[in-house]
This record gives structure tokens, sequence and C-alpha cells, in this order.
């Protein structure tokens, strides 16, 4: 059987608070007249609800991966998580007789899309001189939506930002759509985040007038990419929006082993699809890594990879000027480890001043700090060198934190960016795992 997972790392797998709490009420040995476990990592159990038929649920702790036959749309839901809490606390025995049909079924056509064909992406193109003809016709519709962005950003500027205040969504998702239609993505993205940033506070007008320049020189630089240096030429294709096949980064990139830390992620919704950021450093390197993974509405996303665990792993980066995304080639098991060493507030600012000079489209970068919350005169972090940066706004009250802290030096994990760090992962004086 695997490896018993403990609480922690079980409800760090939690959609949000509520369910963390829904789940601990449904540990009651009366609400599962049946679970059970099986080799190789196999949980399953029917927990009694308000219908007649029982809810049936079956995980395979490699993902993990799970099912349930609940109608909730978290992902995982209550049932899920208080099967998982039981096993960790011992109370799910292994049954000799294997899983019920029901959970069987749902394995076995598990290990059969496994073991199935590759994904369309690995494939190489069926008709190479019709992949080379589309591509030429994207790379012709993105100079064209570029020279058309071109325009409008000249207009904003003589016309003034004054006026950027009282202008709707609309005029923002007009010049995104026709970068969608352009094929570039990456700056419809951008583009729409800016709408928010007109009603931000003082110094709007100021950062507004920076996300133009930065869109201004993406779009010169993506002119001007056959004189770049490869990583750079590789990083603003990327900010357009051209996407690398998973296949052809881990044909060319090469493996990095090392002892990887998950330190934090943070889950994301938009258009209907869900995204995951999950940050990684490498124990011996210090290397950081940014790990992806995106699920359609009511899909799960990957749970492999549990803050506070570490594992030896095969990373590759995708190309890039400052590489961080990456895809885990190979891995050992998960194994729980010691807190993650803290850096200092300085050490982080010069850091991200670093990579930033290398992308300056970069928004976000990876912060492991040793710092003591405080509330006056706006929430913020300090360590003991002196030095402070503020909470993002976006992070909420982050009384997890305070609580953690109770005005004690902790270390915290997240993000840093333009406005503020966000807070993401913390660990106590004992070494324990505290997702924020």
């Amino acid at each position: 059987m695997a490896e018993r997972w403990d609480r922690v790392r079980v409800l760090a797998l939690a959609p949000d608070a509520p369910s963390q709490r829904a789940a601990q009420s449904l540990m009651s040995g009366r609400a599962w007249p049946l679970t059970g476990a099986a080799e190789p990592g196999v949980l399953w159990g029917e927990c009694a609800g308000s219908a007649a038929t029982p809810y049936r649920t079956v995980i395979d702790l490699s993902g993990p991966a799970y099912r349930c036959s609940c109608p909730s749309r978290k992902f995982p839901c209550k049932h899920v998580l208080a099967l998982l809490l039981l096993w960790a606390d011992g109370a799910v025995k292994d049954d000799p007789g294997g899983p019920p049909g029901w959970a069987a079924t749902w394995l076995a056509a598990r290990a059969a899309k496994a073991g199935g064909a590759p994904p369309r992406d690995a494939a190489e193109p069926r008709d190479p001189k019709t992949a080379a003809r589309r591509a030429e016709q994207r790379e012709a519709r993105v100079a064209s939506g570029l020279a058309e962005l071109d325009r409008w950003l000249c207009d904003q500027v003589r016309q003034g930002l004054a006026a950027s205040q009282q202008a709707g969504y609309r005029h923002w998702d007009d010049i995104a759509a026709r970068m969608v239609d352009a094929q570039a993505p990456g700056l419809a993205e951008r583009l729409r985040a800016l709408a928010s940033v007109p009603h931000s506070g003082p110094g709007w007008d100021g950062q507004l007038l920076e996300e133009y320049a930065l869109i201004r020189v993406l779009a010169v630089a993506y002119r001007r990419q056959a004189g770049l240096p490869a990583p750079l030429r590789e990083t603003v294709r990327s900010r357009i929006g051209f996407s690398l096949r998973q296949a052809d980064v881990l044909a060319a990139g090469q493996p990095a082993r090392d002892h990887w830390q998950v330190l934090a992620r943070r889950d994301a919704e938009q258009d209907r699809i869900r995204s995951r950021r999950t940050w990684l450093r490498g124990r011996e390197t210090g290397r950081v890594a940014l790990v992806l993974s995106y699920a359609a509405a009511g899909q799960a996303l990957d749970e492999s990879l549990t803050v506070g665990t570490g594992a030896d792993a095969d990373l590759v980066f995708y190309p890039g000027a400052v590489p961080l995304r990456a895809l885990v080639l190979a891995r050992d098991g998960a194994v729980d480890g010691p807190a993650p060493e803290g850096g200092t507030i300085a050490g982080l600012l010069a850091g991200c001043a670093a990579a930033l000079a290398g992308d300056p489209w970069l928004d976000s970068w990876p912060a492991v700090l040793d710092v003591t919350p405080a509330r006056s005169p706006v929430l913020a972090v300090s360590d003991a060198a002196g030095d402070a940066v503020p909470l993002h706004p976006g992070a909420g009250d982050c009384w997890p934190l305070f609580a953690l802290s109770a005005g004690r030096p902790v270390t915290v994990a997240g993000e840093w960016t333009p406005r503020g760090l966000w807070p993401l992962t913390a660990w106590d004086e004992s070494g324990r795992t505290v997702p924020l």
C-alpha cells in the first residue's frame, strides 16, 4: 500500500476552507458503511447521504485521482477528502477481496487511458507542408494584428489617460478580441487585465502607462525577432501566445535532476478554464520552477504535486530568457520534507530585478521568506533586517498567516508581484506546512 499521508497533506488538497470543515464532519464511522483499500494505492468507500443510494467514492493515490458519484462541483469533493482523512487516521483497512465492481470499472478505464495512444500534440504533423503553410499564415495574422495594436496604443497616449476611468470594459474587450482574431492570445489576456487598472487607486495612471509601454515593447520585439538572441526570441513568442508542444520541449530540453520541494500553488479560473500554478525549488541547485496544469470546468486539476512534500525528479524547462516553466519528466514518490530555507526581502527584490532584466514581462516571481506579518499601517511582512513589503490586496486579510505567526517570525512562500506579496504557504516553528 502507498505510504500513508498525514492530515495536513490531505487537507492541502481541499479547494477551500468550507470543504475542509465539511470533510472533517463526515469522518464518523456511521457515515461510511463501506470502506476499503488495496494495492497499488487504491481506496474506495460508500458514504450515506440524503439520497437512498450512498455516494460512491474511489481514489487512485498514484495520481492522485478520484471519482465520486455526488453532484458537487468541487474537486476534490468533501467525500473524497473525508475518505482520505479516514485512511490517514488508519480507519480504512486493507480488503483482500479488492475493490467492488463500480470502483474496479473506473480504475480499469484509467489504466486503459494511461496505456492508450499518445496525446495528439505528441504526434508529428501528418502533412509537414500543410503545417508549414498554417504557421506562415499565423505569423501574417499576428503581424497584422500587432500593426493595429500599435495604432490603438498611439491613440490612447495621444488622447490622454483621463478618459480611461470613464471607459467601460468594452473599451478593452474590443482590442483584446482583435488580438484573439489575430491568434495572439497572450496579448489579448494582457489587454483584458488593463480594464481594472484605472480603478486600482492612486498611481493608476503611471501603472497604465507602464503597461502600455510593455505591450508596445513586446510588439516591437516580435517584429524584430530575427535579430534577437534565441532565448529572448522564445520569450517574446511565448508572451505573444505561441505555444510549444510538450513533446518538443521534452525532446529538446536537458533534464534537470534535483530534490524538488513543492513550495506553493495557486488556482485561478478564467473563461471556464481552471489553471493551477505550482512553484518548486531544487534543494541542491536552488533553482525555481513553475509547473502549470489546466482543466475544463468540472474537471479535476493535477494533484500529483502536493505542497509541503518533495521528490527526486527530472524537470525539463521551456526555453526562454528566464526559464521558469517546466515539465516533470520523471520522479520518485513524494515524501514529506523539512520547511524550506527562507530568504531576505533584499534577496527577493534583487532576484526579481535580475529576472526582469531578462524578461520585462514577468508578472510574478517566487518568494520564500523568513518574515513577521504586521497590520500597521498596511498589511505587510518584515524581515530581521527591518525591510518590509506589502501584501497583495487580492490575498484578503490573510488571517491564517497572522494566526499562525502570533507575532513571531514564520517561513512564508508565495508570489511577489508589482502589487505586493501574495502569501500561499507558511511553515510554523515545528516545520508544519500550512496552506494559506
